[in-house]
């Protein structure tokens, strides 16, 4: 569920604008517009609640508006709420895969900076999104490889393709 947190908009020098959140006191934005100030809010806020989430930090409550102290330095121009949704839980899970497959996925994430979890639930996340589109939602259950391998080497036996 999206939680919303209160942001500052102020007005900086140059005709310039910058974002601050009372809840997130090194997430801050800027813009040379308001509605550029304010969209660059909006990721800087994610980033920051990703960043908590990454240390495993809870999410602090967000602070009502009229709790806000605004330093006398700050050139006001008002304030408004940032929605967000707060990262989906992480469990663990245990699968069997092959050796090899492992230290391919292994190569391929390190190539991208990413752990291995990382990797596959982004694998993951794009199968679920492109095999549907891609025409093989009607290969579902997937047979084994073993079994599709028995199942080629029949002759006269006519096996499923990628494209049907």
């Amino acid at each position: 569920m999206q939680r919303f947190y209160p942001a500052v908009l102020e007005r900086g020098a140059k005709q310039t604008f910058g974002v601050w959140f009372p809840d997130f006191p090194r997430c801050v934005a800027g813009g040379t517009s308001q509605e550029q100030a304010m969209a660059r809010a909006q990721e800087a806020l994610a980033g920051a609640v990703e960043s908590l989430a990454e240390q495993e930090r809870p999410l602090p409550e967000p602070t009502p508006f009229e709790k806000i102290a605004i330093p006398k330095d700050c050139d006001l121009v008002t304030f408004f709420a940032v929605g967000v949704e707060p990262p989906d839980p992480s469990e663990r899970v245990n699968i069997y895969l092959s050796k090899s497959l492992i230290a391919r996925a292994d190569r391929r994430a390190a190539e991208l900076g990413m752990s291995r979890s990382s990797f596959f639930g982004y694998a993951i996340s794009c199968a679920l999104i492109v095999l549907p589109i891609a025409g093989f939602g009607h290969l579902a259950p997937i047979e084994s490889r073993a079994r599709l391998r028995m199942l080629a080497q029949k002759p006269g036996r006519k096996t499923r393709t990628a494209k049907g």
